[in-house]
């Protein structure tokens, strides 16, 4: 739930304010920065969503959280031209993430 509040945190700070980003070199990927904001608006709702549902223990959670926070790994990967120390910040917590939703063993059901 962390990463998805920090992505939509980040999506609305592009859309909002488009003076707020330092543009660097021009890559292949580029978007505009309303684009862009809503890519992490999106995904950082849907990661919300996730993250509430695996609180609840459901094991597609499990997996969708890990398949989310690698595409999370991809999408700020593109977005580093544009502000990489945010991206390198979430990139990392979604390598945390993966680890913690990967190695995680819910207690057995009492009988």
């Amino acid at each position: 739930m962390t990463v998805g509040i920090l992505q939509l945190l980040q999506g609305i700070a592009a859309v909002a304010e488009n003076e707020l980003f330092v543009v660097g070199v021009e890559y292949t990927f580029k978007f505009d920065f309303t684009t862009w904001g809503w890519i992490h608006i999106v995904f950082g709702v849907v990661l919300i969503v996730v993250g509430l549902v695996l609180l609840t223990g459901a094991t597609w959670a499990r997996m969708a959280a890990i398949i989310l926070a690698a595409l999370s790994i991809l999408v700020n990967f593109m977005w580093l031209p544009y502000y990489p120390w945010w991206s390198v910040l979430i990139i990392a917590l979604d390598v945390v993430v993966i680890w913690a939703v990967s190695t995680w063993q819910p207690a057995p059901l009492p009988y």
